[in-house]
């Protein structure tokens, strides 16, 4: 049995620590064999640096994956391209830095698939994500088992399109990005876990993690104003899933919802 912790968008430092406070024990009480985290808003809640990715690994995460702000940090480029353990969407165009997906050992030394997507839904325009899943099951991934995907998306409505035409072929698709966690978390036939969004790590007195006061002036005025990373009450969420190794099937889906005392 694997058992896998995935961790919704970490954002800022209220997320980090969380991370620091919280993954220790969830480590423990869940027994789990790998973490993996999306980390594209941990730096300020705006990008992933090299420093907060080494911390993020130092604070016992696996994998880190990122989504629409991963260029924003200049300084993570060279690290997507010497640590294939940091990943960003596998739809950006060819010769982009980096990698989209990565195998991972995990504790009991099975191999985990971790592949990262990005929406086109109300956002970039970037290579079909559907396209660019199939291109690595019938490239790279063939024969790996246990293939788990983060879709970093705003609609739901493309979360959950990718996870139906994948059903039974990973083992599951994680929605990430809205920064709200949903309760639809459920085992698709042929063993295939969905839930349409993570939530977010970081701090729940927020507008998705802005400082509430900023986000209402631009609601309001409909001008810029100064981003703030809120601060108050920080959560860790995600969900942890259950894989059989051999056939790469989900036995399995849990939310977690862990509060920072």
């Amino acid at each position: 049995m694997l058992r896998v912790l995935f961790i919704g968008d970490v954002f800022g430092a209220p997320g980090r620590k969380c991370l620091e406070d919280l993954l220790p024990g969830l480590k423990k009480r869940l027994d789990l064999d790998l973490v993996v985290a999306n980390g594209e808003n941990a730096s300020g809640g705006l990008g992933l640096s090299q420093r907060v990715a080494r911390e993020m690994f130092m604070l016992g995460v696996d994998v880190i994956t990122t989504g629409n702000h991963v260029w924003k940090q200049r300084d993570l480029i060279p690290l997507l391209e010497e640590e294939p353990h940091v990943l960003r969407p596998a739809n950006y165009p060819a010769g982009s830095p980096g990698q989209g997906w990565v195998v991972a050992r995990a504790k009991g030394g099975q191999r985990l698939a971790v592949v990262n997507l990005e929406g086109r839904t109300f956002m970039n325009s970037l290579d079909c994500p559907f396209a660019a899943l199939e291109a690595l099951l019938a490239g790279p991934l063939k024969g790996v088992a246990s293939v788990c995907v983060d879709m970093h998306a705003e609609a739901t409505s493309e979360k959950q399109a990718l996870a139906w035409r994948f059903k039974g072929r990973v083992s599951a698709v994680l929605g990430t990005h809205t920064h709200v966690q949903t309760a639809d978390e459920r085992l698709l036939a042929g063993g295939t876990a969905y839930i349409t969004d993570l939530g977010m790590t970081g701090p729940q007195d927020s507008v998705i993690g802005m400082d509430p006061a900023t986000a209402v002036e631009r609601f309001l005025t409909q001008r810029p104003a100064r981003f703030t990373v809120a601060k108050g009450d920080p959560w860790l969420m995600g969900a942890v899933v259950e894989i059989d190794p051999d056939s790469g099937q989900a036995l399995g889906i849990q939310r977690v919802r862990e509060r920072l005392k």
